[in-house]
């Protein structure tokens, strides 16, 4: 690769000023993200943009309208490009009907390529109403569904908010593969208000029962802006929440899951497409109400971010217009290590050197110092092949993280 700068075992790294601007010899793969806001509760973990479906009929064309106006706009900073993956998420897309998706879809197709097999990933809900449509979104062109199970619990269900029950989460996966998904993930929490160490895993082996493909297995947290963060309930205390994890691993790994990222499990082979790409800083266009989108752009040289409006009337009014943006910014190129590595370090096998070159347009050389110091902690390891975190990296992530804070920003932390 032009321009390639060898990485080795400690020593190799030749280290220099910092340039003042990237410059790609390739692209990084593009994904579509997809946000559908509503859902019919907010639960009070959730700090994800959604909205409560007030009433009973979704402004389902006037949004899919909204939408393809938005990736029409987007489409002059990603010409020549074809998506890599796309996924709908939310809120709970599954309460849009699958006309309206297939509509959707249809549009999408009609504005850009999707390569034959590209993955499109629906978030959905085990509630019954949205079962009854699983069919028929398959049929629309869904080929991967990621089932918000959280626990198969009905108390611990109640607890978080959800609407469905303990049958309706059973049934769920196995209705899922009636309708022909053959790609199929669970999202399961732990660490739940008055969890205990057993309850997590019998949680998580009902999961394995119902043979997924995919299982995301996250710690609960109490994020900002959230009901749970303003009156927080009893969770189970930090050497339960650790067995609960040690033990999952354990569990999983003896049913032939592969944990590939911090806590993303799958079987062989079928990893998130859409998600991997983010994770190794990939560019993904984002549209609908708060999505947000990265882009590489090799004529200018920038990677730039940017939010969409998020309160769904505010986005139906501007879609496809300037107003319709919030935040834009370019990305620094002093920030490119920490900008690069708080995904990429949550992944297992961590990723190569040419992999950074060529989804940041930098050379990893100019973080040497930074990446000497993490080995010499014991929290990451490289080669000329590969950099990856070690398992203690890998548990203290923010620690790893720190390493790579830009001067302004430990200032700004301060």
């Amino acid at each position: 690769m032009p321009g390639e700068t060898d990485v080795g075992s400690v020593g190799i790294f030749q280290p220099g000023k910092m340039p003042e601007q990237r410059s790609f010899s390739e692209l990084p793969p593009l994904s579509l993200y997809v946000h559908l806001p509503w859902c019919i509760a907010k639960c009070p973990y959730c700090d994800f943009n959604s909205h409560e479906q007030r009433d009973k009929t979704l402004p389902e064309k006037p949004y899919v309208d909204a939408l393809l106006e938005d990736l029409t706009a987007e489409l002059p900073g990603v010409w020549g490009r074809q998506i890599h993956s796309v996924f709908l998420g939310g809120g709970t897309p599954s309460l849009f009907s699958p006309e309206a998706i297939d509509r959707l879809l249809a549009g999408i197709r009609a504005l850009i390529p999707l390569p034959p097999g590209t993955e499109i990933t629906m978030e959905a809900n085990p509630g019954t109403f949205e079962q009854q449509k699983f069919s028929e979104f398959r049929a629309a062109g869904i080929n991967r569904l990621s089932l918000g199970i959280q626990s198969f619990n009905t108390d611990h269900l109640k607890s978080l908010g959800r609407i469905h029950d303990h049958e309706e989460s059973l049934r769920a996966a196995h209705q899922a593969r009636d309708a022909g998904f053959d790609n199929i993930n669970l999202d399961l929490m732990f660490g739940l208000p008055s969890q205990s160490v057993e309850q997590a895993l019998e949680d998580l082996n009902t999961a394995i029962d119902a043979e997924p493909e995919h299982i995301s297995y996250y710690q609960l947290t109490l994020e900002p802006n959230t009901l749970f963060h303003t009156f927080p309930p009893k969770l189970p205390r930090e050497e339960t929440i650790w067995q609960m994890q040690t033990q999952a691993i354990e569990q999983l790994q003896h049913s032939g899951f592969n944990r590939y990222e911090v806590s993303a499990w799958s079987k062989p082979g079928r990893s998130s497409v859409h998600n991997s790409n983010y994770w190794l800083f990939g560019d993904y266009l984002g549209i609908g109400a708060g999505a947000h989108g990265k882009i590489s752009r090799a004529d200018t040289n920038q990677i730039t971010r940017k939010a969409k409006q998020k309160h769904p009337q505010r986005y139906l009014d501007t879609a496809g217009t300037e107003q319709n943006l919030t935040t834009q910014h370019v990305v620094p190129v002093a920030e490119t290590a920490l900008e690069f590595n708080m995904n990429a370090l949550r992944l297992a096998d961590g990723f190569s050197p040419q992999i950074f070159r060529a989804h940041t347009g930098v050379d990893l050389s100019h973080w040497q110092t930074a990446f000497q110091s993490a080995e010499d902690k014991g929290l990451l390891e490289y080669s000329a092949l590969n950099i990856k975190p070690t398992e203690q990296g890998f548990n203290f992530l923010n620690e790893l993280l720190q390493e790579f804070m830009p001067p302004q920003r430990e200032q700004a932390q301060d």
